[in-house]
């Protein structure tokens, strides 16, 4: 890829879609996980039913938490799939470091 306007070779990747996607994406699945933390806490907890009180316990915050860490990952995943495609198809996301030029594909 070169500058339209230098034609220098010197050009770098901006991607602010995918950055502000990833975040927005890992909160909004963060959001949605914790939603689904009750489901996970009693998955959890009736996995860790064998080792009495403290495995209920125990089992209930590690299935919580392992669905707000899933819920994030996939948000954060998927947002940045779709800053991507901002990046490409709508904002100027290359720019050319020898002369400033910003530019798009």
């Amino acid at each position: 890829m070169h500058c339209p306007k230098c034609k220098s070779d010197n050009i770098d990747k901006k991607n602010y879609g995918k950055r502000v996607g990833a975040m927005l994406g890992v909160g909004a699945g963060a959001v949605g996980g914790w939603a689904g933390v009750i489901a996970g806490a009693e998955t959890g907890a009736a996995a860790g039913l064998a080792g009495g009180p403290a495995g209920v316990a125990l089992g209930g915050i590690a299935g919580g938490i392992i669905a707000a860490l899933i819920g994030s990952s996939v948000g954060g995943y998927a947002g940045a799939k779709v800053g991507e495609i901002v990046d490409e198809n709508v904002l100027n996301n290359y720019r050319c470091l020898s002369c400033g030029h910003n530019f798009s594909q």
